[in-house]
């Protein structure tokens, strides 16, 4: 998956989340994600936890 089909799934709007970026269709920011990638959440615990996500929306973040 390129690198453009990556950002596709990344949306921001004012009206969700204040505009901070998030998944698309979603209101999991990127932050968030990140976030739980650097505290030793692993790619499928989160896919797991967040039904919907796919590991290309992890990876997009």
């Amino acid at each position: 998956m390129g690198d453009q089909q990556l950002l596709e799934r990344i949306a921001c709007d004012p009206k969700v989340m204040v505009g901070k970026p998030v998944i698309r269709g979603t209101r999991l920011s990127v932050e968030y994600i990140l976030n739980l990638l650097a505290h030793g959440s692993t790619v499928e615990e989160i896919v797991d936890e967040y039904e919907g996500l796919s590991p290309e929306d992890i990876k997009a973040c």
